[in-house]
């Protein structure tokens, strides 16, 4: 009964500091993504009068103002665990599985538009909305999740801004050193973030730019064939030995911090969210914007993908291909040429592992304020985010700086952290954005809840599948064992009590209305 009270409490608080449905949550003094004046005007040219409940006719002017949330978002599709998995995947599978990569980047564009839907209809991200609707330890849990998920990306980005750094230097700089190198990323951040958000969508842009460079120009050395690409998208086929490939591709396409982020990002935009048209034309605009962004990620991701399926599909050294070696592999492969493939490649590591780590601060700041209502200056929460991730980082490349292998065995547990936590940012944000209570008119119909849910399953379904891989192939004694299997029911446990919660806060809710 104790817990029933503490929910309905919950449910009132959400309920009552919505003036209507479709209407932005009350700040009541509580920490924002972004303050008034760090917001970007979008409404230029407008003339009153203009009905509040239908969106403004199309304009190009408006959805370049609107340009940038998506990109950092995109971010995590191009981050340096998605290129060794976009890299294995051509290597092991050749171009068998890019139907897989179109898919997977539609079905996480599909989960980051709720996200924005969520972030725009309510005036509140995700991580703020999770502390109003959860009770003290459940809420803490997913907190703690959160942050595990977001340690482990941040880790992998960073280790990939040091190969990078190591590569361009012809290893002058140990990997330690390009850690901590790295880490100063956040400065950068800082630096930028007071001239305006706008500067550091500049920022991301130019980096982005840089990668689809780099590899465009690896694509034109290597020469894919245009036909089995061609074939590789329309033609669904999956070997018997590239199932781990494919399911690490599908699992990649949702990255957990990156859920939370994308909700605080479309915030960074002054939309009225009392006029039901407002609200709509900014959600078009996130849709065409995030749409565009995911398709240069998909093509980038193309990009890597062909040229290694080109260049190693079918040799012995497709199994020992990784983020750490590429490089060696694609020098001795396709060789100089008028600039070495090598730096070519170096630079276009460099420049994702730089845009990942940026963005891994700025997901770091929303989730910690939102979770735990911190008002503290941002330069202090950056840093502490940063040491999150930046002190066990040193700590792996002090301890994996000679060994590759080491490298690789530590990126693949480092994949699996993040599968872990999966469900503990895609069950809330489902649960949220199918309520009326919460969204307005705004909340998804059914079709979308259901087709949401299917894809949220297959996600976690296929993750389960990377899991128990991963596992069974790891010696274990009977104690880990036994230890292992209590964390398997405690996890368990905690994603039936979140998928149950969801479903009884919609009946509590239809009995508080009537």
């Amino acid at each position: 009964m104790a817990m029933k009270s503490t929910d309905e409490d919950a449910l009132l608080l959400l309920d009552e500091s919505r003036k209507a449905p479709g209407e932005v949550f009350e700040s009541d003094g509580e920490e924002q993504a972004f303050e008034e004046n760090q917001k970007v005007a979008v409404n230029i040219g407008d003339f009153g009068g203009e009905d509040d409940a239908h969106a403004p006719p199309f304009s190009w002017r408006k959805l370049w103002l609107f340009m940038g949330p998506g990109f950092l978002m995109s971010i995590a599709f191009l981050d340096p665990g998605n290129l060794e998995g976009s890299l294995q995947a051509g290597a092991i599978a050749g171009y068998s599985l890019l139907w897989l990569l179109m898919w997977a980047t539609a079905m996480g564009l599909l989960i980051q538009l709720l996200a924005a839907r969520l972030g725009v209809a309510t005036g509140r991200h995700l991580a703020e909305l999770c502390r109003l609707q959860y009770p003290p330890l459940p809420r803490i849990t997913l907190w703690i999740m959160a942050e595990i998920a977001l340690i482990g990306a941040d880790i992998q980005e960073v280790i990939g801004s040091a190969i990078a750094l190591k590569v361009l230097t012809n290893g002058y700089i140990p990997l330690w050193a390009g850690v901590l190198i790295t880490a100063l990323d956040c400065f950068i951040f800082l630096f930028l973030e007071n001239y305006g958000v706008r500067k550091l969508e500049a920022l991301f842009g130019l980096l982005i730019t840089t990668m689809a460079l780099s590899f465009a120009w690896m694509f034109g050395e290597a020469k894919p064939n245009g036909v089995e690409l061609l074939l590789g998208l329309l033609i669904p086929r999956i070997h018997s030995n590239a199932v781990k490939q494919a399911v690490s591709i599908v699992g990649c396409s949702i990255m957990p911090h990156n859920v939370y982020l994308h909700s605080a990002l479309v915030q960074s935009r002054m939309v009225d969210t009392n006029k039901k048209g407002r609200v709509q034309e900014a959600l078009s605009y996130f849709s065409i914007e995030s749409s565009i962004a995911l398709f240069v990620s998909f093509i980038i991701n193309i990009f890597v993908m062909t040229v290694f399926a080109k260049g190693f599909y079918g040799t012995k050294a497709s199994v020992d291909i990784g983020l750490v070696n590429a490089g060696t592999y694609l020098q001795e492969k396709y060789g100089g040429g008028l600039f070495p493939v090598l730096y070519i490649w170096g630079i276009g590591l460099l420049a994702s592992g730089h845009c990942s780590t940026i963005t891994g601060t700025y997901a770091g700041q929303f989730i910690m304020a939102g979770f735990l209502n911190l008002r503290i200056k941002k330069w202090l929460r950056a840093v502490i985010t940063r040491s999150f991730a930046i002190v066990p980082t040193v700590i792996v490349a002090l301890m994996f700086d000679t060994s590759e292998d080491k490298l690789d065995i530590l990126n693949e547990w480092l994949n699996v952290l993040q599968s872990l936590q999966i469900p503990f940012s895609l069950i809330p944000l489902l649960s949220l954005v199918s309520r009326e209570q919460v969204m307005g008119v705004f909340k998804i119909n059914r079709t979308l809840k259901v087709v949401a849910w299917i894809v949220a399953f297959l996600v976690m379904i296929m993750n389960g599948y990377l899991l128990e891989d991963f596992f069974a192939n790891e010696l274990m004694s009977m104690w880990v064992m036994i230890l292992l299997i209590f964390i398997i029911v405690a996890y368990v446990s905690f994603i039936i009590y979140l998928v149950v919660q969801a479903f009884r806060i919609d009946r509590s809710f239809d009995k508080l209305l009537h």
